[in-house]
């Protein structure tokens, strides 16, 4: 699967989660950082986005479905250090116009997420 080009610059990768779905995978490199031992909140959501884009693919499969995405809320509940950082994307509801999605971020242990989003696509068939 090609990732979106904001996805390979960051360095994203799919990997495969235990429950067989896909996730992803962001490895820790200068061009994710924020302050001092941190990641950069943009590159957190920007992971968040992607895992949801990821799991929506999954889900419509061989749909030619578009979906473009009309909010994004991300909440932050604490700093992502350096090191490899996952996300993975849940389905909410999957319409026939709208999906609604969730996506979480973890580092060390999936039960203690960094940050989780909400995030909202407007699909045209």
């Amino acid at each position: 699967m090609t990732l979106p080009p904001y996805a390979e610059l960051l360095g994203m990768a799919v990997e495969a989660d235990d429950d067989g779905t896909r996730r992803l995978m962001m490895p820790y490199a200068g061009r994710v950082s924020g302050r001092p031992g941190f990641l950069h909140g943009g590159a957190i959501g920007g992971l968040l986005e992607m895992a949801a884009i990821l799991r929506l693919r999954d889900a419509l499969g061989d749909s030619a479905a578009v979906a473009k995405p009309v909010t994004l809320t991300v909440d932050y509940m604490r700093g992502g250090r350096e090191k490899p950082t996952y996300a993975a994307g849940i389905v909410r509801r999957l319409g026939s116009r709208v999906a609604n999605l969730d996506a979480i971020a973890w580092q060390d242990d999936r039960a203690q997420p960094i940050a989780a989003a909400r995030v909202t696509f407007l699909l045209r068939r």
